[in-house]
C-alpha cells in the first residue's frame, strides 16, 4: 500500500511529515552513534539530516517543474560528502562510510516515500536505526570465526543453491526409488537444520548453560547429545536434574526436527503428522519442566555450566556423503521389505532402524514412492522415534550418573507410552 491508501487529507503534507519524522530518527541514532564511538570531526547528526531529507523533499517535487534539480541537489550532497570523507581521513585516519550512507539515504527518502509502499521505507528506517546500533555486536561476532568459517559457508551455498537445482529429479531406478534430487535434498535439509544449530551454538549463545545445550544439540542429533550429556553427568553430580532436563528437551527438539523434514519433503505425511509430534513435543517439554520443578536438587539450567561441548562444524562433505549413501541404502531397504513382507515387515524394520541414526531412513520414507500408505508411513515414523527413544533411555541410563536414573527412566517411559497411543491413534 501507498501513502494515500492511509490517509483523509493533503497526501503531500503527509509525506512531508513522514520525511521529517524519518530523517530526525536517523539524525537522533548518529547523534547517539558518534556519542557513543567519541568520533570527533563531524558531518552532522539530527538536525543536518532533518535539513538534507527536507533538501529532498523539495527539490523531489520541484523536480517536475525543473527536470534534474533533485539530481542537482544529489551531486552537491556527494560533493560535501567527498570533501567531509577527506577530512576524515585527514585529520582522523578513519575511513568508516556510516554517517555518508545514513545521509546519501536520508536525502532520497522524499523519493522512497512517493515511489515505494510504505511498509518499505518502514524497513529501511528500521534496519538503519538497528544496525547503527550492532556495531560491537558484530565486531564481538567477527571474533568468533575461525579462519575456514567462509569457506563452510560457501560449502552449505553451493550444496544447496548450485549443485541441488542440477540434478535429475527422475528415479534412480526401479530398484532405487529416490531421484538424485530426492537425495541431495535431503541431504541439504538436514545439514541445513545441523549447520543452524551450530551457528546459534557458535555465535549466538556461546556461553549456553545445560539445558540450551540439550535444546540446539537435539536439533543436531538427540542420540547424541544424550551420550554426551549423560556422561557429562557424572563430572558434575550437583546438576543431575539440568542433565535428565537437557536430555529430554533433546528428546522434544528431535520430534520438532522430524516435523520440519516431514512437512518440507513430503506435504501430505507431514501434515498426517503434525499433530502427534506437535503432542510428543508437549509432551516431553512438559516432562522437562516438571523435572526442573520438582525435586530437591538445585536447578540452573541457564547457568554457565557448558555441557555440550561439540561444535564441530556439521558441514563436512565426507559426512554428507556418508549420510546420502545411508539414504540410498535404507531406501532400497525400505522397498525391498514393503515388497517382500509388507505393512509388517516395515513395522520390524522401523523397530530395529530407530536403534541407529533414523534420519537417512526417516528421509527414505519421506521422499520414497513407496507403494504404502500415509498411516503405514506415519506408523513407521512413529516406531523408529520410538525405538529411538528407548535407545536414547538406555544411554542415559548406562552411560549417566546412577542417581539421574530414577529422573530420566519415569520421563521417557511417559514418552514413549505417549508414542505408543500417538501411533494407535493415528
Amino acid at each position: 500500500m501507498h501513502v494515500d491508501d492511509y490517509i483523509y487529507f493533503s497526501g503531500d503534507l503527509v509525506r512531508l511529515l513522514l520525511t521529517l519524522a524519518f530523517s530526525l530518527a536517523i539524525g537522533l541514532e548518529l547523534r547517539q552513534y558518534h556519542l557513543k564511538n567519541k568520533s570527533g570531526t563531524l558531518y552532522g547528526t539530527d538536525r543536518t539530516h532533518v535539513f538534507v531529507g527536507l533538501a529532498g523533499f523539495v527539490l523531489y517535487r520541484l523536480n517536475k517543474e525543473l527536470p534534474g534539480i533533485f539530481w542537482a541537489g544529489e551531486a552537491f550532497l556527494i560533493l560535501s560528502l567527498m570533501i567531509y570523507y577527506y577530512n576524515k581521513i585527514i585529520r582522523r585516519g578513519q575511513f568508516g562510510m556510516t554517517t555518508l550512507w545514513t545521509t546519501f539515504i536520508t536525502y532520497h527518502l522524499a523519493a522512497m516515500i512517493y515511489s515505494f509502499p510504505l511498509w518499505t521505507v518502514f524497513a529501511v528506517v528500521s534496519v538503519i536505526l538497528l544496525f547503527m546500533q550492532l556495531k560491537d555486536f558484530f565486531w564481538k561476532l567477527s571474533r568468533r570465526f575461525d579462519e575456514d568459517e567462509f569457506i563452510t559457508l560457501a560449502k552449505f551455498l553451493l550444496m544447496s543453491g548450485t549443485l541441488l537445482p542440477l540434478l535429475s529429479r527422475k528415479p534412480v531406478s526401479p530398484q532405487v526409488p529416490v531421484s538424485p534430487f530426492d537425495i541431495w535434498l535431503a541431504v541439504v535439509v538436514v545439514s541445513g537444520i545441523s549447520y543452524l544449530a551450530y551457528w546459534l551454538k557458535k555465535f549466538i549463545f556461546p556461553g549456553r548453560g545445560i539445558l540450551l545445550s540439550g535444546i540446539l544439540g537435539g536439533m543436531y542429533s538427540s542420540t547424541a547429545t544424550t551420550l554426551v550429556l549423560a556422561r557429562k553427568s557424572r563430572e558434575d553430580p550437583e546438576h543431575l536434574r539440568d542433565y535428565a532436563a537437557a536430555i529430554v528437551v533433546a528428546t522434544g527438539m528431535m520430534f520438532v526436527r522430524i516435523a520440519i523434514l516431514a512437512l518440507v519433503l513430503h506435504p501430505a505425511l507431514g501434515k498426517r503428522l503434525l499433530m502427534p509430534l506437535v503432542i510428543l513435543a508437549g509432551v516431553s517439554f512438559g516432562m522437562t519442566f516438571i523435572i526442573l520443578r520438582i525435586g530437591k536438587s538445585p536447578v540452573s539450567p541457564g547457568g554457565n555450566q557448558t555441557a555440550y561441548e561439540a561444535d564441530k562444524n556439521p558441514l563436512e562433505l565426507g559426512t554428507a556423503f556418508i549420510f546420502a549413501l545411508l539414504f540410498v541404502f535404507f531406501s532400497v531397504l525400505t522397498r525391498y521389505v514393503l515388497a517382500t513382507y509388507g505393512s509388517g515387515g516395515l513395522k520390524v524394520l522401523s523397530l530395529v532402524v530407530g536403534f541407529t541414526d533414523i534420519d537417512p531412513f526417516l528421509l527414505g520414507l519421506f521422499t520414497g514412492h513407496f507403494e504404502a500408505s500415509l498411516n503405514e508411513l506415519a506408523d513407521a515414523t512413529l516406531i523408529a522415534a520410538a525405538s529411538n527413544n528407548l535407545l536414547k533411555m538406555l544411554y542415559a541410563f548406562i552411560w549417566g550418573h546412577r542417581a539421574m536414573r530414577k529422573i530420566i527412566v519415569p520421563a521417557f517411559l511417559m514418552i514413549l507410552a505417549a508414542t505408543v497411543l500417538a501411533a494407535i491413534w493415528i
